[in-house]
């Protein structure tokens, strides 16, 4: 999870950093996805929800370039090497599925973002239960109150749920598998300060109905979500984002895989619990 321009879908109010285009206010006013090329542009709508959620998130992080930080030229324009391995040991903890305890550094802040958005683009947003507990996760406490609220009103929308294919529980219809991933890219910071720090992670995300009755088949939508940071009770977590579209690379001339493949591979290749 994980958020472009959908079918024309009523905009939900702007309560969050992405604007995503559900078929009523959006309590987070999060970003559309990118319509699909066919008609599963409501499912772009659908998207653009889930990445509305988890785009735009700040990060609240202390500089700190020699443990993994963003190096920066003359102009202060970020190397690519920003986001190039650093040797640093990951995280070994959780919190729930979604790892934790990021270090108080740049590169901390920075994993804390591409990790938080996966969790806030996935499949899991859509059930009630899970959906609070990424919320919880994720959010500086102060902001998961407001968030959870808004969050389940859209998640819960019946029109919302019925144009990207979903029955009313979130769940997928029989024979048909849900897909809703974000893959991160790149990550670089652009604000850093002792106890906050923002994070721009730029990702791929994977969203629609798998199966070969789906009329909103899977599709692709490239995004970069800006994310807030503050450094609350030892780790990082999320208190505001904003969201837009691409950068959006060209696509080559590959033909579209059956929906029989897609759900195999949904079903065979697991998503990634950490990135950085």
């Amino acid at each position: 999870m994980s958020p472009g321009d959908e079918q024309g879908y009523t905009d939900y109010p702007e309560t969050g950093h992405t604007r995503t285009r559900l078929p009523d206010p959006d309590p987070y006013g999060g970003a559309p996805r990118r319509p699909h090329r066919t008609s599963s542009r409501s499912l772009v709508t659908v998207v653009g929800v889930v990445v509305l959620l988890i785009a735009a998130i700040a990060f609240a992080n202390r500089g700190d370039d020699a443990a993994g930080g963003t190096t920066t030229t003359k102009g202060s324009q970020p190397r690519a090497a920003a986001t190039a391995a650093s040797g640093a040991k990951p995280v070994d903890t959780k919190t729930g599925t979604i790892p934790s305890g990021f270090p108080h550094t740049e590169q901390g802040a920075q994993s804390a973002a591409a990790n938080y958005a996966v969790a806030l683009g996935s499949a899991e947003m859509f059930t009630t239960s899970w959906r609070h507990q990424i919320v919880d996760t994720v959010y500086a406490p102060d902001a998961a109150a407001a968030k959870q609220s808004a969050m389940d009103s859209a998640y819960s929308n019946d029109k919302f749920l019925a144009n990207i294919g979903l029955n009313k529980d979130g769940s997928a219809p029989k024979g048909q598998t849900f897909v809703s991933r974000v893959i991160p890219v790149g990550t670089k910071v652009t604000a850093s300060g002792a106890e906050t720090t923002t994070v721009e992670v730029w990702y791929t995300s994977l969203f629609g109905l798998s199966g070969e009755a789906s009329r909103n088949p899977v599709t692709e939508s490239w995004y970069t979500t800006t994310y807030e940071l503050k450094w609350v009770n030892g780790d990082w977590k999320i208190t505001d984002f904003q969201q837009k579209d691409g950068p959006v690379p060209v696509g080559r001339d590959q033909t579209a895989s059956s929906a029989d493949d897609m759900t195999k591979a949904v079903e065979e290749y697991g998503g990634f619990t950490y990135a950085r």
